[in-house]
């Protein structure tokens, strides 16, 4: 608690900083608004109605490829558990793809998929994979061995075994790897539309840069930075309540 209120009371210096070096002149600039004029434009955007739409376009966006690449990943990771063969051929390739900047692979996708949602999707979808496999395949070697040969031994059946046991025993570091995907996933898919301009959060504050308008330019990132602590603070919450056993018995340390 006292780590959050120090925190806290940092955050509010520096926009009081931000606030008192615009008035003052200390930052001459057109492009340096006072905080209390951002604030009004986010207010008056956000009553419009403008911001939720854009937020809701970016967030759906992200959600959507952020879901088909957890599902891939996970899928992939246990492909490779499962396949010491698969992880021999599959592997390479992908340790050769993984130290791909994200940016770079949108020209790629432009190309072959437009200026769509499909390409925004697809690169939220690549962010999340990686994290997810890499963390789904660490999860799997920390699967009792004697809990699946227990299971063995009783005979269930593989697929149950994959839910009743590998499933439940891998979902912490699953949701350890979407937590990073998610604040990837985020940054991509805003990146995205920037890039490939469509309706977006993204895309309003490149427009909102070329057209002079600090303003609502600053009141985008505002929403941004929000939107990732608030993405992050929601999973967090909801990680304790899927896998409170995990942090009780001290095992994620």
């Amino acid at each position: 608690m006292r780590r959050f209120t120090s925190g806290f009371w940092l955050i509010l210096a520096l926009l009081a900083l931000w606030e008192v070096s615009a008035r003052a002149g200390w930052v001459d600039s057109p492009n340096w608004p006072p905080l209390t004029h951002v604030l009004a434009a986010l207010l008056r955007d956000t009553a419009s109605g403008e911001i939720p739409m854009l937020v809701g376009s970016t967030l759906a966006r992200m959600f959507a490829g952020l879901a088909g690449g957890t599902v891939a990943g996970v899928a992939m990771g246990l492909l490779f558990g499962a396949s010491p063969l698969a992880a021999r051929v599959l592997g390479p390739t992908v340790e050769l793809v993984r130290p791909i900047p994200i940016p770079a692979i949108i020209p790629p996708l432009v190309l072959f998929l437009g200026l769509d949602n499909g390409m925004k999707i697809s690169i939220a979808a690549i962010t999340a994979f990686f994290p997810v496999l890499t963390n789904t395949a660490q999860g799997l070697r920390a699967v009792e061995a004697d809990q699946l040969a227990m299971a063995r031994t009783f005979g269930v059946p593989a697929w149950r075994r994959l839910f009743l046991v590998t499933l439940p025993a891998i979902l912490p570091y699953v949701l350890a790897g979407l937590r990073v995907a998610l604040a990837l996933a985020l940054v991509t898919t805003v990146v995205a539309e920037m890039i490939a301009g469509e309706q977006g959060v993204g895309h309003y504050l490149v427009l909102m840069q070329f057209a002079g308008r600090a303003e609502e330019m600053y009141a985008a990132v505002l929403v941004l930075a929000a939107l990732g602590y608030a993405l992050n603070r929601g999973f967090l919450w909801l990680e304790r309540r899927l896998i409170g056993w995990f942090f009780a018995t001290g095992r994620d340390g």
